[in-house]
């Protein structure tokens, strides 16, 4: 598996495009839209590759002192292979190279006990974004 920085709008992007609404929009009856995919353009795409097909993804968005991790998906039938696990430790060297000391993220509820192996800890009490239970969650690196 391969681990690499994505540069926006490349064919690699695209990929990261389609498993997004596949993994995280589809299900919600959404599709992401210009605005969503304009703002990606400040932001550091990451994916994860096998003979060039995206296994997973995730994206840094700068956040004043830290980085809010965003837009993690797996693919449904490789969640629980490490995918994730690989993608979380390369965003935290990507981020903590770049000068960052703390990660957020506001993670989805049910994948919570996931995030606190990674080291992440709940900050708050549960909200609905997307009509979906999150928590803030917060790392420092």
């Amino acid at each position: 598996m391969a681990l690499k920085i994505i540069d926006y709008g490349s064919k690699e992007y695209q990929q990261m495009i389609d498993l997004r609404n596949e993994i995280l929009r589809q299900p919600l009856g959404m599709v992401l839209e210009g605005s969503d995919i304009d703002s990606d353009r400040a932001n550091i795409l990451i994916g994860a590759f096998e003979d060039e097909k995206m296994l997973g993804c995730c994206m840094l968005v700068p956040d004043g002192v830290g980085v809010l991790l965003r837009q993690m998906a797996v693919r449904n039938q490789l969640q629980g292979k490490g995918i994730g696990r690989a993608l979380m430790e390369f965003a935290e060297t990507i981020a903590r190279d770049t000068g960052y000391r703390e990660i957020s993220m506001h993670a989805r509820a049910t994948a919570a006990g996931f995030y606190e192996k990674m080291g992440y800890a709940p900050s708050g009490d549960q909200f609905l974004k997307l009509s979906i239970a999150h928590i803030l969650m917060v790392k420092r690196i």
